[in-house]
């Protein structure tokens, strides 16, 4: 009787402990207070013809690279950005366009066994420079976790998930890389800043 006690305890502590995750997170997503109060915009109405419309107004950003993987999966890179920190970012989604559900590869995550330990990511992709002949992997965390959308295994027909690499960035002087993901297509992207 008492290691039945004992598991059904556990079991309302990490309960207790999940919902009280999801209420900070519930909190924290929440609006409210005065942020809502936004200043009217003193800007001239566009004259007909003048404007086009906004990436928030549903048009989406022309991609960098559109590369194409194994069953219909299709990577659009939007972004590839260097800051001041000495990584590059590449942002984008990755889309089923297939006719059914499918199961990402995971040779996505590369073959090195600290990626592979955590998971399901998008570890495998590199960058590299043609010119002074490196290449780049995607940078980890302290624990060995790479940096870089993780934790997906199925896409449904249609749907897409947005995804984010963060490499080292290459030398200042050097823009064009080729970007690398296994089962996906070669592409070359320009980075910006």
């Amino acid at each position: 009787m008492g290691m039945r006690f004992t598991t059904k305890a556990r079991r309302g502590m990490v309960a207790v402990t999940v919902a009280a995750g999801l209420a900070l997170a519930a909190a924290g997503c929440g609006g409210g207070g005065d942020d809502d109060k936004r200043p009217e915009s003193s800007s001239s109405p566009s004259r007909a013809g003048d404007s086009k419309p906004s990436a928030q107004e549903g048009q989406a950003e022309t991609p960098l690279a559109e590369v194409k993987g194994s069953n219909g999966l299709i990577l659009d890179i939007t972004s590839a950005e260097r800051d001041s920190g000495g990584f590059v970012t590449l942002n984008g989604s990755l889309k089923n366009d297939g006719a059914k559900s499918v199961v990402v590869p995971s040779a996505l995550s590369g073959n090195e066994t600290e990626i592979i330990r955590n998971g399901r990511s998008l570890g495998g992709a590199t960058l590299v420079d043609p010119k002074g002949k490196k290449r780049y992997y995607v940078l980890r965390d302290t624990d060995g976790r790479p940096l870089t959308t993780s934790g997906f295994s199925t896409l449904r027909a249609g749907d897409s998930i947005s995804v984010f690499m963060q490499f080292p960035a290459p030398p200042a002087g050097t823009a064009d890389v080729m970007f690398q993901l296994p089962t996906f297509a070669s592409a070359s992207i320009t980075i910006s800043g």
